[in-house]
């Protein structure tokens, strides 16, 4: 596959930058679950409004499953965070990132009359942070500044050897 990675030095600036943002923000979130060893999902389920709300109560509701995903979510934002950080496996990790991203969003929409107990930075409607990171993740994936600033510029080079 032949992708065309020429981007002027701006553009390559500013999205290395976009990766670098949205990386510590997966890392930082990951890390502060991390060294909360009492940390939970569970508050952050049980609060889940919508159409999806019988889900994400039934997981923070099953012990298993809780324990899953507390497990996921403080590892895949980890792993998510250093991939965009380090420039590694980018591409997956933005799509990790953007599934994480949605289902914070199915978990607490941002719709008319819904109130949650976690507090908010703002009123929204419809669209919310985590929807604008998602749009910023597809946008990383369709320009990999880590083919020229990240490990995977090596990592590419590794494989084509071979």
């Amino acid at each position: 596959m032949n992708e065309q990675t020429s981007y002027s030095r701006a553009q390559t600036f500013w999205l290395v930058i976009l990766r670098l943002l949205i990386g510590w923000h997966f890392l930082y979130e990951g890390i502060v679950k991390i060294l909360n060893s009492g940390w939970s999902a569970y508050p952050y389920l049980m609060d889940s409004q919508g159409l999806f709300a019988e889900y994400f109560h039934n997981l923070a509701s099953d012990p298993g499953f809780l324990a899953v995903s507390n497990y996921i979510n403080i590892y895949g934002l980890t792993l998510i965070g250093l991939g965009l950080i380090l420039g590694c496996f980018s591409r997956v990790a933005s799509v990790g990132g953007i599934v994480f991203l949605a289902l914070y969003y199915l978990s607490h929409p941002p719709f008319i009359g819904a109130t949650y107990m976690m507090p908010t930075e703002g009123s929204y409607l419809w669209i919310d942070k985590n929807m604008i990171e998602m749009g910023a993740l597809m946008v990383l994936i369709y320009f990999p500044t880590s083919q020229i600033i990240g490990l995977d510029r090596y990592i590419n080079k590794l494989f084509k050897r071979k």
